[in-house]
């Protein structure tokens, strides 16, 4: 691996940060190198959310990314801001829960993922951000998926109850990515 950024945006509140956290623990406990940015807005909740996540196998040179590889976005005003930023080639998963709208990219692959109906389903509305991580795992393979799901119990621990229905939603993303991919890597 040479070396991938990966922009998580939303709402504050979605939990995009931690899903950024978890992503660079991950890498971090595989002995890559890595750099978490987070940006916010000043509001508790509601307000913008996004965080950049590099990882390499060479010494990250600068946090800020204008270009991501990858993009990852919870709310339709994300999607607009961010959505012309990704390289070329590059991945958008979308959480179709909440965006109507189409990502106007035909460079870049796109993900539709009903974020938020999944999570639901895994036990935990709450839990849409890890379905949208696992959608990008299985997708890209950045990092083991054995190494993300130790990182939510490791996140989790204090609040055991939440550990089952949190991994059931990184799980039920992951394999819908893995899908997307065509099931191979």
């Amino acid at each position: 691996m040479a070396g991938t950024e990966v922009l998580m945006a939303g709402f504050g509140g979605q939990g995009m940060l931690l899903s950024g956290k978890l992503l660079a623990y991950a890498a971090m406990n595989e002995g890559m190198e890595v750099s978490w940015l987070p940006s916010y807005g000043p509001e508790m909740r509601g307000g913008t959310a996004n965080v950049t996540v590099c990882i390499s196998d060479k010494p990250v040179g600068s946090p800020y990314i204008s270009r991501p590889m990858a993009l990852l976005v919870m709310n339709q005003p994300s999607l607009e801001k961010f959505g012309p930023r990704v390289k070329p080639g590059g991945l958008i998963v979308v959480n179709s829960s909440l965006v109507p709208i189409e990502a106007d990219r035909d460079d870049c692959t796109v993900i539709y993922i009903a974020a938020n109906d999944l999570a639901k389903e895994a036990g935990t509305a709450r839990a849409a951000n890890l379905v949208m991580l696992g959608a990008y795992l299985g997708w890209s393979g950045v990092v083991d998926k054995k190494t993300a799901v130790k990182m939510i119990e490791k996140e989790f621990a204090k609040k055991a109850k939440f550990i089952p229905a949190n991994k059931a939603a990184f799980e039920i993303g992951f394999a819908e990515g893995f899908k997307a991919k065509g099931g191979k890597r």
